[in-house]
């Protein structure tokens, strides 16, 4: 499934999805940084992917499952509640990616994963159609969602996108959907960003730009704060498969920056990997 030369695709991005409110609220920064996707983020010159697999943090699984989706579009699941009902309303009908599902069965398979599980019918969660909508609104592109394992540890899942690294080789453009902060007990309807969010968030930020990866890796004793940051993994750890898949010598930018909520930072970064 080796691509042409041209497809080879750079780089990996880790995105903030925040709130699903993202899908329709035009006050919000990230929106317009996603609308943006394709004039200003991703490079000009790059080649449009072929595929895209996401990594979101609303699917948690106990193996690492894919969804192969091989008969018509996936479809758009609504998993959140009490929003605008114009949130209901809203479709990504994107493809399904069945050839690279088995593909990414198959690489983390073969890189020691011992059992990886097929979703025939799940569809896309928030994490993954609500950026994608904003990044490639032509829904055109097929798209594979990847779960993450919450009761496996960070570095299980940069040595899953290690495992997932040649997929760019293929013109696969790999997103983890997540969140750089995410405790939603502690959102507050204030501008002021909580003490707490910002030190995570500029630890965060100052590790990954320095190429820490290990200690990113290592955060739940290396970073301050990091279980009021993350009370549960699971909009983290979409972070550390871009990272594993970005490669250990990647070059990590920070390509957007914002807050919600007094605490629901927004930081999304761009791993890329030296020509």
């Amino acid at each position: 499934m080796m691509a042409m030369n041209g497809m080879k695709i750079q780089d990996t991005f880790y995105i903030s999805h925040g709130s699903p409110t993202l899908s329709i609220d035009e006050s919000m920064p990230a929106r317009h940084f996603l609308q943006s996707f394709q004039q200003k983020v991703y490079p000009a010159d790059a080649p449009r992917p072929s595929s895209i697999l996401i990594i979101s943090g609303h699917w948690e699984t106990s193996y690492p499952t894919v969804n192969v989706i091989s008969d018509g579009p996936n479809d758009t699941i609504y998993d959140f509640y009490n929003f605008p009902k114009s949130m209901y309303q809203l479709k990504y009908p994107a493809p399904g990616a069945p050839k690279l599902a088995k593909r990414v069965k198959e690489l983390l398979m073969s890189s020691g994963f011992k059992r990886v599980d097929e979703d025939k019918k799940r569809g896309l969660d928030h994490g993954a159609w609500v950026p994608l909508m904003l990044m490639y609104p032509e829904a055109d592109i097929p798209v594979c969602q990847l779960s993450v394992q919450t009761d496996q540890d960070a570095t299980y899942h940069y040595n899953m996108g290690k495992a997932l690294a040649p997929l760019k080789d293929e013109g696969v453009l790999i997103v983890g959907s997540g969140a750089t902060t995410h405790n939603l007990k502690m959102l507050r309807n204030t501008t002021s960003v909580q003490p707490w969010a910002q030190e995570f968030d500029s630890w965060l930020k100052e590790a990954l730009i320095d190429g820490r990866y290990e200690d990113v890796n290592g955060y739940k004793e290396k970073a301050p704060h990091a279980t009021v940051a993350h009370p549960w993994p699971d909009h983290f750890y979409p972070l550390h498969v871009a990272m594993g898949a970005g490669g250990a010598n990647s070059k990590a930018q920070l390509i957007h920056h914002s807050w919600g909520l007094s605490s629901l930072s927004y930081a999304s970064y761009k791993f890329t990997l030296p020509i």
